[in-house]
């Protein structure tokens, strides 16, 4: 759900870096050390963490939609077979085995 339609990652966290700069600026002039500092600080973590969340997210989306790219893995090894598994293994037809077992009880994927 998006609050504010038309906004994109990239606005979100030039928005809440400029506030939270703002707010730390705020608290080292005025040096505030009331319940209303704390809150201040709060305020400034949280915003400084949106805009760290909202960079990640434009890096992703970027990194996502740039055409020409393959991606990473292009087969997704099933979730029943982990390292550990498949370095006890070490056999194919044993791994083949286990990769049909786990296709059969997810219904046939």
């Amino acid at each position: 759900m998006r609050r504010f339609p038309g906004l994109d990652a990239r606005t979100v966290a030039v928005v809440a870096a400029l506030a939270a700069f703002w707010l730390l600026v705020a608290l080292v002039i005025e040096r505030r050390q009331d319940l209303l500092g704390v809150a201040m600080a709060l305020l400034c973590v949280l915003l400084a963490t949106v805009a760290g969340v909202a960079v990640t997210a434009a890096r992703q989306r970027d990194a996502d939609g740039r055409p020409g790219q393959a991606s990473a893995s292009p087969e997704i090894e099933p979730p029943g077979i982990d390292a550990d598994t498949l370095e006890t293994l070490g056999d194919r037809d044993a791994v083949r085995a286990m990769r049909d077992r786990d296709r059969r009880n997810r219904g046939g994927r």
